[in-house]
């Protein structure tokens, strides 16, 4: 891995529900030298992350919203920081403000989050984690919903995940000529239903044309659409290198 690019694992890459075997909840392990991210952590998706990487080794998780399939397997994260391990262990979480609320709530216990994860609030802005610079911009999904561009200090190429979005524009802002825009396509070759706020086919491959991506890598493709079409979809208004992402594919940025 050169000096400034990401290794980019793709732990799940599933919508909230789905009939392809295998597929799990969103969560995309990000690393650059000795600092290593997830970006949200959906349903069934620990498992693969722990064959990558122990837990412990993490520096942070960050959570794009407060849908589940973005953010569930938090709980088996915390119960393994607890009590998988010879002493317990801690580890940061940046989310839209309540995570920690809503999961006490599932349990019915205050104070359950805290005894291992470390949940802060996330704000629009900069931010640093170890080696890697991150970026955070609201996006039209739930009330607080963000994407992220990620990047290495000083590199020109980065990689910026939409998290889930209902509107390509709100990414503009986050995208630098080259990056690797890996993007929800909820609703394949389209139409998305009036007053969803998901992204379809087309919707993504206008965005990557004016803002000069240099890939797509597209995700959360929801059940009933058809691959190929949602792929070509892309491809009819961006000319770049375009692959739908499963669980276990990795990427050099």
């Amino acid at each position: 891995m050169s000096k400034g690019s990401l290794e980019l694992f793709v732990a799940g890459a599933g919508p909230a529900y789905t009939d392809r075997p295998g597929a799990t909840g969103a969560a995309y392990l990000v690393r650059h030298g000795s600092t290593a991210i997830l970006l949200d952590l959906g349903q069934g998706s620990l498992p693969r992350v722990v064959g990558e990487l122990d837990p412990t080794e993490l520096d942070a998780v960050v959570i794009s919203h407060l849908h589940p399939d973005h953010f569930i397997d938090l709980v088996a994260l915390r119960h393994y920081l607890r009590y998988g391990l010879d002493r317990p262990r801690r580890l940061r979480v940046l989310a839209p403000a309540g995570l920690a609320g809503r999961l006490d709530a599932l349990h019915a216990e205050p104070g359950f989050t805290a005894e291992a994860l470390d949940c802060a609030n996330l704000a629009e802005g900069p931010l640093i984690l170890g080696d890697l610079h991150m970026e955070a911009r609201l996006v039209t999904h739930t009330a607080e919903s963000y994407a992220f561009r990620v990047a290495a200090p000083g590199a020109d190429r980065g990689l910026v995940y939409s998290g889930d979005c209902g509107r390509a524009a709100d990414l503009a802002p986050l995208i630098r000529p080259g990056d690797t825009l890996l993007c929800e396509v909820s609703f394949g070759p389209g139409p998305v239903p009036d007053g969803v706020n998901h992204l379809d086919g087309p919707a993504v491959g206008e965005l990557a044309a004016t803002a000069d991506v240099g890939r797509v890598l597209l995700t959360h493709l929801q059940m009933g659409y058809s691959q190929t079409a949602t792929i070509e979809s892309v491809r009819s208004r961006f000319d770049g290198p375009v692959e739908l992402v499963e669980p276990g594919s990795r990427f050099t940025i």
